[in-house]
C-alpha cells in the first residue's frame, strides 16, 4: 500500500501563487457590494434643466473601512464618506465614491475592462459606460441624449421608470431639432 505523502506545491492560505491578486479581490467585492448608478436630476442652472449624475460606490459597515481604503489606494481616487444611520444598526457605513468623470473615465472603467466584473453587475457596468462615453461626446447636451441616457438608466440597477422621461419638460421636447 502507498503511504499518501505530502505536495511540494502547498495550497490554501499559506500558497500566495494560488490566491488571487489584488485585482480579481476587487472585482469581486464590487460585484458583491458595488454600484454603478446613472440619475438625470434636476437643475435649473443647466441649459436644459436636468443634470446628468454618475457614480461608482462601494458601502460597507464603518468596521470594514480598510477593505474600502485599499480599493481606493489601489484606484488613486474616489473618497470615503462616513454616514450614520438613522436606523437600528450599531455602526455608521462607509462609502467609496468616485464621482469625478475624469476618475470615472481614465481609472475606473480602464480598471474594470481589463479585470471584468463575473455578476450581472457587469452589464449595469457596460450600460454605465455607455453613458460616460455619450457624455464624452457631449451627447447629454441634448434633449435626444438625455432621453437616450435616460432609457439606458431604467435597465440598470433595476430601476423604474426614469423621472425625467415622465417630465412635461421631456415630453414636449422635439426628439430632433426643429429646422425654421
Amino acid at each position: 500500500m502507498m503511504e499518501c505523502m505530502g505536495s511540494d506545491n502547498p495550497t490554501g492560505a499559506d500558497n500566495q501563487q494560488e490566491r488571487p491578486g489584488l485585482e480579481q479581490w476587487i472585482v469581486g467585492f464590487v460585484d458583491g457590494e458595488g454600484c454603478f448608478s446613472i440619475s438625470i436630476v434636476r437643475n435649473r442652472t443647466c441649459q436644459l434643466g436636468w443634470q446628468v449624475q454618475h457614480e461608482f460606490a462601494v458601502v460597507q459597515a464603518a468596521s470594514s473601512r480598510e477593505a474600502l481604503e485599499l480599493i481606493q489606494r489601489r484606484l488613486d481616487c474616489g473618497r470615503i464618506i462616513e454616514q450614520h444611520r438613522d436606523d437600528n444598526h450599531r455602526e455608521p457605513l462607509c462609502r467609496f465614491s468616485v464621482k469625478r468623470r475624469s476618475d470615472l473615465v481614465r481609472v475606473v472603467v480602464p480598471f474594470f475592462e481589463q479585470h471584468p466584473l463575473i455578476t450581472a453587475k457587469r452589464a449595469d457596468f457596460e450600460r454605465f459606460r455607455a453613458v460616460l462615453q455619450m457624455m464624452e461626446r457631449g451627447e447629454h447636451l441634448t434633449m435626444s441624449g438625455l432621453r437616450r441616457i435616460a432609457s439606458i438608466t431604467e435597465a440598470m440597477n433595476r430601476r423604474g421608470r426614469s423621472r425625467f422621461l415622465e417630465s412635461s419638460e421631456a415630453i414636449r421636447q422635439p426628439s430632433r431639432p426643429t429646422t425654421r
